[in-house]
């Protein structure tokens, strides 16, 4: 059953994927500690936006108002 419109079976595909990557990166890629976290808080970051989007729940969560 698709959820706005990208079936389950694609969105995890695409998030062992960027796992794997960024595993990889962080094995591989001599790179700086502060770096390489920034680097994971950015990523991570960016797949949950993409999650939320993809399931329908970005919307919701952005034009959520506080009232009195």
């Amino acid at each position: 059953m698709p959820l706005a419109g990208i079936p389950l079976l694609n969105i995890v595909i695409v998030l062992v994927v960027v796992g794997v990557v960024l595993w990889l990166i962080n094995n591989f890629i001599p790179m700086a500690g502060s770096i390489k976290t920034i680097l994971n808080v950015v990523v991570v970051i960016f797949v949950a936006i993409w999650v939320l989007q993809a399931v329908g729940m970005w919307g919701r969560i952005t034009s959520y108002r506080f009232t009195q």
